[in-house]
């Protein structure tokens, strides 16, 4: 490989709506009205919480419930049992999001956190 070739990072994750690989986690139609994705570097997250997904967040298809947190657009919210929500510091809003499969998402982000 040439220096000036650069190849992307290894995908761990990617269910359409959340991509995770060892540099960043990208939210898919996360801003509001353009729908464009949110790149949030994993050095810049200092954690996250997972919970099971409540009648607040279960039928918000795209923005806030609750003005702590912000969900990307997602219609397939509401069949999903998972919110995810990211500590990023200086953000006002804390992105959540919930994956198609939680057990392995969790289990590949704690190994790009690592």
């Amino acid at each position: 490989m040439r220096p000036t070739e650069m190849t992307a990072p290894q995908q761990l994750y990617d269910d359409g709506m959340i991509q995770l690989d060892r540099e960043a986690l990208t939210l898919r139609r996360y801003h509001f009205p353009s729908g464009t994705s949110k790149v949030i570097p994993l050095r810049d997250i200092r954690g996250y919480r997972a919970e099971s997904l409540d009648l607040l967040h279960r039928f918000r298809l795209w923005g806030s419930s609750d003005l702590r947190r912000w969900l990307p657009l997602d219609v397939q919210r509401p069949l999903k049992r998972t919110l995810i929500t990211l500590d990023v510091p200086g953000h006002r809003w804390r992105p959540a999001f919930t994956p198609a499969d939680p057990d392995r998402f969790i289990a590949k982000l704690d190994e790009a956190l690592a």
